[in-house]
């Protein structure tokens, strides 16, 4: 993979106009388009292929799903046959809806299981009833989700970029870790909802795969441009991961 197909691009729009726009401009520029549930809701599955064909990059469908196991498993039969290169289930607490989502997906689409989300800090797992140990060290409980994930067969998980190093260990570099949150070293570390950042050289040298950059793309001058220079952080992560 180039530096630049580690990015994935998140169309977080309102508007098919407005993804279809972004799809256009960073096409060659980004690896991944992730069509989240807002995107997917507005405008169906149909969206899918109308940013392929904008874009010409592989999709990453983020619908976070989470339900029984026979109904998850349900739900990504159908997304398998819309043609995408990952798709996102909570690793909650079952192993069995895990099984299922790796099930349903027949080997057409790669299963992430997503782990705790780059906005949950410290605090918000203990007030939600967790093991006082899983609330002083967020890492823990990201591992065993992510081990847990890998036994049932997902493709990887997302994380944060300070647990893929270990995430990669306890798993192997065949899983994959897709990281959010990332912040680039030339916009700094600004307060926004996301509370586990890194730049994308830093999440890179420690072993995430793929990248999910919003923001720092989407709002700069010159989106295209912004990408650019987030492969070139990525490239030095590469070179300290070498």
């Amino acid at each position: 993979m180039s530096p630049k197909d580690r990015i994935i691009f998140p169309l977080d729009l309102p508007t098919e106009k407005e993804a279809l726009e972004y799809a256009t401009l960073l096409c060659g520029k980004v690896g991944m388009f992730k069509i989240g549930l807002e995107l997917f809701l507005e405008c169906g599955p149909s969206i899918v292929e109308k940013v392929r064909a904008a874009g010409a990059a592989d999709i990453f469908l983020d619908l976070k799903l989470h339900d029984i196991p026979v109904t998850v498993e349900r739900a990504v039969a159908r997304v398998a046959d819309l043609g995408v290169r990952f798709l996102t289930v909570h690793c909650g607490e079952s192993e069995a809806m895990l099984k299922g989502a790796v099930a349903g997906s027949g080997g057409k689409v790669g299963i992430l299981g997503v782990t705790v989300l780059t906005s949950v800090g410290p605090e918000d797992i203990r007030k939600s009833g967790f093991l006082p140990q899983y609330a002083e060290d967020l890492k823990q409980l990201v591992i065993k989700r992510a081990v847990m994930a890998n036994t049932c067969g997902c493709a990887g998980v997302v994380c944060s970029g300070h647990e893929a190093s270990v995430i990669r260990e306890a798993a192997g570099d065949d899983f994959f870790t897709v990281t959010p949150g990332i912040r680039p070293a030339w916009e700094g570390t600004g307060k926004d909802d996301q509370k586990r950042v890194m730049t994308p050289a830093e999440a890179i040298a420690n072993g995430s795969d793929y990248l999910v950059i919003g923001r720092p793309i989407r709002n700069a001058n010159d989106p295209a441009a912004a990408a650019a220079r987030v492969a070139e952080e990525i490239q030095e992560g590469l070179l300290a991961r070498a």
